[in-house]
């Protein structure tokens, strides 16, 4: 039993560490904007990250994580309270299939901000380097929700594990 309240307690704070993560990462990149400078295309411009579709899916992502990561919450804190291992196969499935989306997120954002700033040095059009640092700084804690993630996988799958006597 005391295995099963530990195993319990190491899933609510890492899916606590997760929801963080994803809090953290949604703040970064729902707060990036900039204004685009260039020489000869335009003059001035208001540039948001509702502007790529690309870190629209990083957001979708981000919030289909985080309201997993509070469903997961909720069933994880009332598992330590009654003291039962939960429904195990929708933890396992859950938590692969959030760790696919979220790794997905996480590397459209890396994706479009590489090719972004290529693109736009080029091109001589000057977002700022904030913007950038934000967008790598919110793809970043969204990989690090994915590595959390796929280690709460792990766990989930040995939990499935037949108990042998």
């Amino acid at each position: 039993m005391a295995k099963l309240a530990a195993s319990c307690i190491v899933n609510l704070v890492l899916r606590v560490f997760v929801f963080v993560l994803l809090l953290i990462s949604l703040i970064l990149i729902c707060t990036n904007t900039t204004t685009a400078k260039g020489t000869d295309v335009f003059a001035e411009q208001d540039f948001r990250f509702q502007d790529v579709i690309a870190y629209r899916y990083m957001l979708s992502s981000i919030v289909i994580g985080t309201a997993f990561v509070l469903l997961q919450l909720a069933f994880t804190i009332y598992n330590v309270i009654a003291k039962s291992e939960g429904n195990l196969l929708f933890d396992f499935y859950g938590d692969k299939i959030m760790s696919y989306v979220l790794a997905t997120g996480a590397a459209s954002g890396f994706g479009v901000t590489n090719d972004m700033q290529m693109l736009f040095n080029k091109l001589n059009i000057f977002l700022g380097d904030d913007f950038y640092a934000k967008s790598y700084a919110s793809a970043s804690l969204l990989l690090l929700a994915t590595v959390c993630t796929a280690v709460l996988s792990v766990f989930s799958s040995y939990a499935l594990i037949p108990k042998t006597v």
